[in-house]
Formats: C-alpha cells, sequence, structure tokens
C-alpha cells in the first residue's frame, strides 16, 4: 500500500500549522489586549455613573454594551489576524446577514432593547421610585435593557417589558418630593357646613406631618343623596406609601374624633319612602295630591304618616269583618224563619 499520499498531506497540515502559529499567537495577544480595553471601558462608565448617581443604571447598561462590542471587535481582528484569508469585508458582511436574520427572529427582544435604552436615557422613573402602571404597583428594584422589575407592596415581584412602559401610560408617585392626598367626607344637612369645614381644617392641621406649605384644605365637592360632602386635601412629604397611609389613618382618626365631639353627624345612606296620595279621584289634580308641591305653600295636603295609613287600613278591615259578620248572621236567621213558615203550613 502506497502511503505517500497520506503522508505528503500530514506534511503539509504540518507546514501549515507551523505558518499559523505566529499568527495564532498574535491573534491572541490582540484578543487578550481587548478584553483588558472592553474592562477598562466598563470600569470607567461605572466609576462615572457613581460620581453621578442619578444616572447609574445608564452608566451599568452602558458599561456592558461596551464591554461586548470591545469582545466582538477583538475577536474579529484576531480572526483576521489568524486566518489571513478572510477579510474584514467578509467578517462585516457575514455579521450583517445574521443580524438581519437574528433581528426578524428576536424582533420583541429587540424592541424591547431598544426601549430600555431609551427609558434609561430620558429616565421617566429611575430605580427606589415607586410607580403604577396598569393594574401593577410597587417599587422600581432594577431597570435592565429587556425589561424592568418592580417590587409590589405585598412583597412579590413583576416583570415587564419595556417596551409596554414606554410606550403606555405610568404613574410615578415618587416623582416629586411632596404629594397631596384627599378623602371624602360626609356630613348631615341639618350641620353647619361652615363649621364642618373649620373643623376638619383644624384636625389636619393637629396632625404631625402634615404640611403647612401648601396648606390643607376643605372643599364642599357634592350635595349627596344623604350627606354634604366635604373633600379634605392635605400635603405629605415625603411622598412614599408607607408615610401615604400612615399619614392618612391618623388624619382621619383626627377628623372622626374632632366632629364627633363637636356634634357635627356623619350620616349613614339613609332613604325616604313617599307614599303616593293619588288614587282615581285625584289623578291628574295636582291641587290634590302631595308630590310636587314646593315648601310654605298652604293649600298643600297633609302629610300622612306610615302609622296613620297601616292603622287606617287596620280599621277598614275591621270594619269589612264585622260587616261580613253581621250579614251571614242576618242570613242565617232569614233561613231559619223560612224553615218554620214552611214546617206550620
Amino acid at each position: 500500500m502506497d502511503l505517500s499520499p497520506l503522508w505528503e498531506q500530514l506534511q503539509g497540515m504540518r507546514d501549515y500549522t507551523l505558518i499559523l502559529i505566529p499568527n495564532l499567537i498574535v491573534g491572541l495577544i490582540v484578543f487578550g489586549l481587548c478584553v483588558l480595553a472592553a474592562r477598562g471601558l466598563r470600569g470607567l462608565a461605572l466609576r462615572v455613573s457613581e460620581r453621578r448617581r442619578r444616572h447609574r443604571n445608564l452608566g451599568l447598561v452602558l458599561g456592558r454594551l461596551a464591554y461586548g462590542g470591545a469582545i466582538l471587535l477583538g475577536a474579529l481582528v484576531a480572526l483576521t489576524i489568524i486566518f489571513p484569508s478572510l477579510s474584514p469585508a467578509d467578517l462585516l458582511g457575514a455579521l450583517g446577514i445574521g443580524g438581519i436574520v437574528v433581528g426578524f427572529a428576536f424582533r420583541d427582544i429587540a424592541q424591547n432593547f431598544l426601549a430600555g435604552i431609551l427609558i434609561l436615557l430620558t429616565e421617566p422613573f429611575r430605580i427606589e421610585d415607586q410607580i403604577v402602571y396598569q393594574a401593577f404597583e410597587g417599587t422600581v428594584e432594577d431597570i435592565q435593557v429587556r425589561a424592568t422589575t418592580i417590587r409590589t407592596y405585598d412583597g412579590r415581584r413583576v416583570v415587564i417589558p419595556n417596551a409596554e412602559l414606554f410606550t403606555n401610560a405610568v404613574t410615578v408617585n415618587t416623582a416629586f418630593d411632596r404629594r397631596r392626598l384627599e378623602y371624602d367626607i360626609g356630613i348631615g344637612y341639618g350641620d353647619d357646613i361652615g363649621q364642618a369645614r373649620e373643623l376638619i381644617l383644624e384636625a389636619m392641621r393637629s396632625v404631625g406631618g402634615v404640611l403647612r406649605d401648601p396648606a390643607p384644605d376643605a372643599l364642599v365637592v357634592a350635595l349627596a343623596d344623604s350627606s354634604v360632602t366635604i373633600r379634605a386635601r392635605w400635603w405629605i412629604q415625603p411622598p412614599r406609601r408607607a408615610d401615604a397611609l400612615d399619614l392618612q389613618d391618623h388624619v382621619l382618626q383626627a377628623i372622626k374624633e374632632q366632629l364627633t365631639v363637636h356634634g357635627i353627624d356623619l350620616p349613614f345612606p339613609t332613604q325616604q319612602v313617599l307614599f303616593h296620595d293619588q288614587t282615581e279621584e285625584t289623578d291628574g289634580d295636582r291641587r290634590r295630591q302631595r308630590e310636587g308641591w314646593p315648601a310654605g305653600r298652604r293649600d298643600v295636603p297633609g302629610t300622612r304618616s306610615l302609622a296613620g295609613a297601616i292603622t287606617g287600613l287596620a280599621e277598614r278591615g275591621a270594619r269589612s269583618e264585622r260587616a261580613n259578620e253581621n250579614g251571614g248572621a242576618g242570613g242565617g236567621r232569614g233561613r231559619d224563619q223560612r224553615r218554620a213558615d214552611e214546617g206550620s203550613r
């Protein structure tokens, strides 16, 4: 068996490997330098973000992107050094085609990635802010390039894609230093509105934590079915959820105690039932019907109480029963008399 072709092929591979060894060493050195440069860029971004705390999360993300970009660039340069037959144009073309394929395959991921970059640049909210998005409310834990995680007040974690947060309305409760709270309070129609407002304001001012500037206020906002609605409004600082709930508890307790001590009614929802004074004789005759007449008219028929109406019904029922009993007894005596007359005949 002639093994010379195989031996020649092995010798060619050996020679090619010996030729590639210097290129391999140089390529590895270049790649190592790129790795060091990538780490330096990431560290620089972290240091800059630490100095400017407002852009801390943006610095983290930019550091990661710079690190990944430097590693990718070092790998491309190392490949062109190790394999001289590969040109940078060929590698960039392959990356372009691959990027298009990956873009179509991971369109949603790319959308969330771009939305995350825009959120980090514009900063509509930051880490530790308390936000409300649709049915979710909590504290922002982390803003990544793909999604934002929030910790709800009942101890759960919610992961929201950045594209949804960027394209939909988000309420940031801690965007400003102060926050206004409000609560509707109902008083009786017979109570003095001015006195009730002063008592509510006095109760709010007596609670520690309620800001004096802006000052609390109390506004009449509705004449409800069972009460006059007064809206109490006060400002707090800081505007976090725990502080808001704690101050609302103290404010409402103080308002309730203040109104109760001074005899202001806090009515329950009530309904008034009117018995219509309409019969066949009075149908359409507004002079003889009670409903619809303004107060102060002298010719308005008097009202009838529920007890009087029930008593009248009972009396009419009793008279009807007595009449039936009398009629039945008279009819029986008539039958007995007729039977006696027939027997005598």
